[in-house]
């Protein structure tokens, strides 16, 4: 029997967790002859886990048949402890390999990829590693403005970066732009220069959660949020870093000079305080927004009361690698999208299925078209609600989509 462990640097309570990583883990699961494992880091582990937790949680993985192991995650300083973890993990895997005959490494993202590298150089063994690339992580942290543009770190993780992509023997991109960009040959072929196989797969939602909310649901949520009768335009995500907290304020404002009766949702985990002034200064009073933070679970049941969903997300370099879940949730409830440009492939989908409006510029003048332009799509009603569910399946289908391609990748390591 194969064994694969997935190597993932957040903590299993984490949302991107719940939401990402253990849906594809279960789609992975369902090959015939592969067994699945999962190594998390818990934050505040000592702290927030009991022996009585962990035993529970390991039940409730064992009864999916997967093994779940943890370490803790250490947050600073920030270099330091990132690079303890880096060798607590991959003493661990390395352990791992031994005992349990692991012969898959799957990596999501940099950190864990390095992992895997040390790991299995120090195995011996002929493993084969996955490196699901998730984003350009260098580019990332410098177009946030937390690494100095061609700074000491900034040139440390590239030159790691670039060991990685030599090492691994298979990569996961969410975007067909991070291939063009890493691996262009692979879009004919489905393998890089070097044979080994390619992936494009984006952030993808199980259409089941959301195939269950109907006109019943978004009736008793718009009686509950007390918004019957307005527009709700929502955004799900956090503010701060890439995602635009005065654009996406200002185009709101925008909507409600054009429509007064409109109604911001905005489900975050953020702090409100990082939007709620901003809105309260563009003339929104405590009637005409809601801020909240919601279980992964609920998220269908609140998007089912709004009209059309916003996503706007810093155009730069490293988000050409971003494939944004919350795009994938929007439209299995059949909300058009307001987007911008330079973000993956959103634009170019959005524009391809006709699923909602793409802005290029960040100004009252361009909100004010798109508004505009929003207007005539909603006019559709129906039509358009199944254009963008249709979208949803063709294209984020967590089985068909996700499953398939991550399925797809395995056989290949496995043929080789």
């Amino acid at each position: 029997m194969n064994k694969t462990l997935y190597l993932c640097y957040f903590g299993v309570r984490e949302p991107l967790v719940q939401t990402q990583v253990l849906p594809y883990l279960r789609e992975i699961k369902k090959m015939e002859g592969l067994k699945v494992s999962l190594l998390t880091f818990e934050p505040d582990f000592k702290e927030k886990w009991s022996d009585a937790d962990i035993a529970a949680e390991k039940e409730k993985f064992a009864a999916e048949d997967i093994d779940w192991y943890a370490l803790p995650y250490h947050k600073s300083p920030s270099v330091p402890a990132t690079l303890y973890d880096v060798l607590s993990g991959a003493k661990l895997v390395r352990k791992l390999i031994k005992e349990k005959n692991i012969n898959i490494l799957h990596a999501r993202s940099h950190v864990p990829a390095l992992m895997g590298v040390i790991a299995k150089k120090l195995s011996g063994k002929d493993i084969k590693l996955i490196f699901d690339i998730r984003g350009f992580f260098p580019e990332e942290y410098t177009d946030a403005g937390r690494w100095k543009e061609n700074g000491w770190l900034y040139k440390s993780v590239k030159f790691i970066e670039k060991k990685l992509l030599k090492k691994s023997d298979g990569f996961v991109v969410l975007t067909e732009k991070a291939r063009s960009i890493l691996f262009p040959e692979s879009k004919k072929t489905g393998f890089d220069k070097f044979g080994r196989p390619v992936e494009v797969i984006p952030c993808c939602v199980n259409l089941d959660l959301f195939n269950k909310t109907n006109k019943a649901t978004r009736a008793e949520m718009r009686k509950k949020l007390a918004v019957e009768n307005r527009f709700v335009l929502t955004y799900v995500g956090s503010f701060g870093g890439w995602y635009m907290t005065e654009e996406i304020a200002d185009f709101l404002q925008a909507a409600k000079n054009s429509k007064p009766e409109t109604f911001a949702m905005i489900l975050t985990q953020s702090k409100p305080e990082m939007i709620e002034p901003l809105l309260k200064e563009r003339g929104f009073t405590e009637k005409d927004f809601l801020i909240t933070k919601v279980l992964p679970s609920e998220i269908p049941r609140y998007l089912s009361a709004a009209d059309a969903a916003l996503s706007l997300i810093k155009p730069c370099y490293s988000k050409q690698a971003s494939s944004p879940t919350k795009n994938a949730e929007y439209l299995a409830l059949g909300l058009p999208v307001i987007v911008n440009t330079g973000v993956g492939d959103t634009a170019e989908m959005t524009r391809e299925d006709k699923t909602g409006v793409v802005i290029e510029e960040f100004n009252r003048e361009t909100y004010t078209t798109a508004l505009a332009k929003l207007d005539i799509l909603l006019s559709e009603g129906e039509i358009l609600a199944e254009r963008c569910k249709k979208s949803a399946v063709e294209r984020f289908d967590l089985e068909k989509i996700g499953g398939v391609r991550y399925s797809r990748i395995y056989r290949k390591l496995l043929q080789k």
